[in-house]
C-alpha cells in the first residue's frame, strides 16, 4: 500500500492571502500556501500586473539590427542594456503593450509585431510574466518616455548583441532571453 493510498488528494496552492503592502507597481502578499506533500507554510510573494518587451529589428537578414537601450536603474546601481519593456495597464493586451512601449521608448512604430514566448522573471518569490515579442518593419517617430525613464538608445547587431550577452554587458534576463530566442529564430540550424 502507498502513502497516500485511501487518503483524499490534497491540490497545492493558495490556502488564504493577507496583503501586507501595495504599491504603483507591485503588492506584497503574504500566503498560506499547501505544497505537494500536503504539508503547509506561508510564502511571501510579490504580485505584479505583468509586462511586454519587445526586441526592435531594424532589418532583415541572418543579422539585422537590434535596438537596444541602455537606461538607468536604481536597483542595479547604473546602466543597464535592455529591449523596450513595460507594465501591462489594466485590460491591455500583451500585443498592445509591447506597441505602446516600442513607441514610448524609441520612438518606433512597427509594421509586425511576432510573439516569441512568456517567461516568469522569478518564479519563486513573484507571479510576473513578461510576454517577448519580436518587432519588424520599424518606421521612426517621437518617443514619449515617462519621468523617471532615463535611456538613450543604442543600435546593435543582433549577433553584437549575443556577444553582450556573453561577455556580461547584458545582464537583464528578459533582454538575454528574448535577445537569444530572436537569435535562434534567424538563424535556424
Amino acid at each position: 500500500m502507498t502513502e497516500n493510498q485511501g487518503k483524499p488528494a490534497l491540490t497545492p496552492g493558495r490556502i488564504s492571502s493577507k496583503r501586507v503592502y501595495s504599491g504603483r507597481i507591485i503588492s506584497v502578499d503574504v500566503d498560506q500556501v499547501r505544497f505537494p506533500d500536503g504539508s503547509l507554510g506561508e510564502l511571501e510573494m510579490v504580485r505584479h500586473s505583468g509586462a511586454s518587451a519587445v526586441v526592435p529589428l531594424l532589418d532583415g537578414g541572418t543579422d539585422p539590427q537590434v535596438v537596444l537601450v541602455r537606461q538607468y536603474r536604481y536597483a542595479a546601481d547604473g546602466y543597464v542594456y535592455e529591449i523596450p519593456a513595460g507594465r501591462l495597464d489594466p485590460g491591455e493586451t500583451p500585443e498592445a503593450c509591447a506597441s505602446r512601449e516600442l513607441r514610448e521608448e524609441t520612438g518606433y512604430t512597427s509594421a509586425s509585431l511576432l510573439k516569441l514566448t512568456t517567461i516568469y522573471t522569478t518564479p519563486g518569490f513573484t507571479d510576473e510574466r513578461i510576454h517577448l515579442f519580436v518587432a519588424e518593419g520599424l518606421t521612426p517617430g517621437s518617443s514619449e518616455r515617462e519621468a523617471d525613464e532615463f535611456l538613450e538608445l543604442y543600435p546593435v547587431r543582433l549577433s553584437e548583441a549575443v556577444a553582450m550577452i556573453r561577455s556580461g554587458d547584458i545582464v537583464d534576463a528578459k533582454t538575454s532571453v528574448a535577445l537569444l530566442l530572436a537569435y535562434l529564430a534567424q538563424n535556424p540550424k
